[in-house]
């Protein structure tokens, strides 16, 4: 099993590593250890750097595969098992990623608050994102009205907070009722949630900023009805 670095610093950019599987076919390595994210949840996953000796390995992309994470590499070669590793992230994609992430987590916890509109999907690229809502009707001035509380928010610096919880002591928080937690698959045996004090609280395994001041101005660049009670936001940050 692969430890998870980031799911408790998400401001890890390079770590030491040990490689413990090889997969020729998918060209990709399996570390004991990762700071690499590999996706899932909206977010795109990480893509950097793998350092065995003087030779540097660039990563194409991270992925899930059962309980590891596997790194896939450019190139025919591969590192062997036992090699030690230094990985480095490709760290402006994955903050613009981190800032993007918790954009939508600050929208979400908005509309939710202000409007009782729950979040029906959601997907992000770095600096822009979009996220679906249980709306019936949208219009300019209820985006307009939507862009301003969401800044206002960022302005308001809320720190951020991720704990990882036994299901059992998940199941017991009434907010995370709304993020669908019920249909966590009955093996994950713990939940991480990622919480913006005072706002938002929700079952997450992404990266996430500490402060909602990091993320900068939002602009709702976008907005579209996806069904009767489906309507999607788009939000792009300045660089």
């Amino acid at each position: 099993m692969t430890e998870l670095l980031y799911q408790t610093d998400s401001y890890l950019q390079t770590f030491e590593a040990t490689v413990t599987a090889v997969d020729p076919e998918a060209n990709a390595v399996v570390l004991d250890r990762t700071a690499f994210y590999p996706g899932g949840g909206g977010q795109a996953p990480d893509k950097g750097t793998l350092a065995v000796g003087d030779a540097v390995y660039e990563v194409k992309r991270a992925r899930k595969k059962g309980a590891d994470v596997q790194h896939e590499i450019v190139g025919e070669a591969l590192p062997a098992v036992s090699d030690q590793v230094v990985g480095q992230l490709d760290w402006e994609r994955r903050y613009q990623l981190m800032r993007v992430h918790t954009a939508l987590h600050i929208l979400c916890g908005v509309v939710f608050r202000d409007y009782g509109a729950l979040v029906t999907g959601g997907d992000m690229e770095p600096l822009k994102g979009r996220m679906d809502f249980e709306f019936e009707t949208m219009h300019k001035e209820l985006v307009e009205e939507i862009e301003e509380r969401v800044n206002q928010e960022v302005g308001n610096a809320r720190p951020l907070r991720a704990n990882i919880l036994p299901r059992e002591e998940a199941f017991q928080i009434p907010d995370l009722i709304r993020t669908k937690i019920n249909l966590l698959p009955e093996g994950i045996t713990e939940v991480r949630t990622v919480e913006i004090e005072g706002l938002d609280l929700q079952a997450d395994g992404g990266t996430h900023v500490a402060n909602t001041s990091e993320v900068r101005t939002v602009r709702v660049v976008d907005y579209k009805s996806k069904g009767r009670i489906n309507k999607r936001i788009y939000l792009e940050l300045e660089a």
